[in-house]
């Protein structure tokens, strides 16, 4: 599996920004998908996660009722519309595969960097 995020931007506080992630090399509608994100120092944080099909979605609560995941299994693609963006929203976002094997993220993409200015 190859996962491509891209999307990643300067915005101002407040702003909004739409992040992708281009999935290849596996059928993508059999798996579950997910964002995260790492500041500057910090530790990688989860974001946001969607079931396969995508009728499923979870937050982390720093980002619930900000931001939307959903997914196109039709264009392989998954998304991470980012609304009401603060500085501390300033990270490398990344895209991940879910396993149900291994119950566990098992295929990260290469990260697209966020920065919000306050």
């Amino acid at each position: 599996v190859q996962l491509q995020a891209y999307g990643g931007g300067l915005v101002q506080a407040g702003g909004s920004l739409r992040l992708s992630c281009a999935a290849s090399g596996r059928t993508f509608s059999d798996y579950a998908m997910g964002w995260f994100r790492q500041a500057p120092g910090k530790e990688r944080e989860y974001v946001a996660a969607i079931s396969w099909g995508g009728g499923s979605a979870d937050y982390s609560d720093s980002v619930k009722g900000r931001f939307t995941i959903s997914r196109d299994n039709a264009k392989n693609t998954l998304y991470l519309q980012m609304m009401s963006l603060k500085p501390e929203d300033t990270a490398v976002y990344y895209c991940a595969k879910y396993s149900i094997d291994k119950n566990t993220y098992d295929y990260w993409g290469q990260g697209t960097q966020v920065t919000v200015s306050s």
